[in-house]
């Protein structure tokens, strides 16, 4: 972890002033969007209070936002590459805007719904569009120390904007919080337009290319079914966490606690098992956190509030941590002039994922409560072992 973070720094350090820039904005891009994503996660047991839903129709909303993010992203590519990627980033993080004021000016069930489906549109812009402006702006190996960077932003966003937002809606209610996230959001699309100079967003994905690897069709498919499943649970944790704070007795300000305790340790998790990756191996690695995920969840339906959010980062670690190990082994199954695609086919698989899970699990949720959903929850994380087990083999012929 030491040579990474090192790495990084001199990928910064030595990058022009225009890089730099390039850098921050995108990263503060990251932050806003992937911060706007995860504090609906706030909003939704407000929703269920103010229009008596069910676990499944909080699962519908979750789903109608992550749909029209991940419907959005091939076309968002397309357009930054057609029109530019600054302003398409912009443009999208003034629709954001857009659907978080429909949502809090309306008031209702329906303006909330359009609101979700415009602002998942508006955050369809940002990965696509900013990991490619990064890598544009940054060239050869500090190519990939800057998008590490850029990668870690979100989190500090995860991490943020959800405790923001309930603190604000505590104090003023959620209908406008939502107006106050949106000037937020207006804000950002200003701070894109005015910093960065148009980029055209062609062939920025030649970095990737610099790691060996070879076509290994079943361990590629094998390696995208443990990712479904990995995001299934963290999907499904997530639209169930808030609701069992409250179950314990946590107020709004201590649920956007708890989240940002969560994605703390997310943020903790994509650094630490990266580096556990490289010394133990994918399959140790991928085995270890799934197990943990399991035992840590099951180990929170009993506790109390406080040691609850005592150990919510270490849930966090685990379950953002098995991400960082199956991103990075792509490459090793995958020849690099089919790299690009395969990495869009695998975030496109987990962005549908994202989409149904919450869902199908809120329908499960509704069915038999919320303590033996979230145990049936933390066991899907079990049947990545035998996947991952399976996948030996293609290593050991590597």
């Amino acid at each position: 972890m030491g040579y990474c973070d090192s790495a990084m720094t001199v990928a910064v350090s030595s990058s022009s002033p225009s890089s730099r820039r390039t850098l921050t904005v995108c990263g503060g891009a990251h932050a806003l969007h992937d911060g706007f994503t995860d504090l609906l996660n706030v909003l939704y047991p407000l929703l269920q209070a103010q229009f008596g839903l069910s676990y499944a129709a909080i699962g519908a909303l979750k789903s109608v936002y992550s749909g029209a993010m991940a419907i959005g992203q091939i076309p968002s590519g397309k357009l930054g590459e057609r029109f530019g990627g600054v302003r398409v980033l912009a443009l999208g993080t003034t629709l954001i805007a857009v659907g978080y004021c429909l949502a809090g000016l309306t008031g209702s069930l329906y303006g909330v719904i359009a609101g979700l489906l415009l602002a998942g549109l508006g955050g369809s812009t940002q990965h696509p569009i900013a990991s490619s402006l990064v890598a544009a702006a940054y060239h050869g190996q500090r190519s990939r120390a800057a998008l590490g960077t850029y990668n870690f932003t979100g989190d500090v966003g995860k991490m943020a904007l959800p405790a923001v937002f309930a603190l604000v809606a505590a104090s003023l209610g959620w209908q406008q919080t939502m107006v106050v996230m949106a000037a937020l959001a207006v804000l950002g699309a200003a701070v894109i337009v005015s910093s960065l100079k148009p980029i055209v967003t062609h062939g920025t994905a030649e970095p990737s290319k610099a790691i060996a690897g070879q076509d290994r069709p079943w361990a590629y498919w094998l390696l995208f079914s443990i990712h479904i499943a990995d995001d299934l649970v963290r999907t499904g944790f997530l639209i169930f966490l808030p609701f069992l704070l409250r179950d314990k007795g946590a107020d709004l300000p201590t649920i956007g606690l708890g989240l940002s305790l969560l994605f703390a340790g997310g943020a903790a998790g994509k650094l630490v098992m990266g580096w556990v990756g490289e010394r133990l191996g994918v399959v140790p690695s991928v085995v270890l956190t799934e197990v943990a995920t399991t035992v840590l969840i099951l180990a929170l339906l009993p506790l109390s509030l406080p040691p609850v959010l005592v150990v919510l980062p270490a849930v966090g670690l685990m379950l953002n941590g098995t991400s960082s190990v199956l991103y990075g082994t792509v490459p090793e199954f995958v020849s690099p002039e089919k790299r690009t695609h395969a990495f869009a086919v695998f975030y496109t698989g987990g962005s549908v994922a994202g989409a149904t899970g919450p869902l199908l699990f809120g329908l499960l949720g509704d069915a038999i409560g919320l303590t033996t959903a979230l145990a049936i929850v933390s066991c899907v994380a079990l049947t990545t072992v035998p996947m991952v087990w399976a996948l030996r083999p293609a290593f050991r012929n590597g």
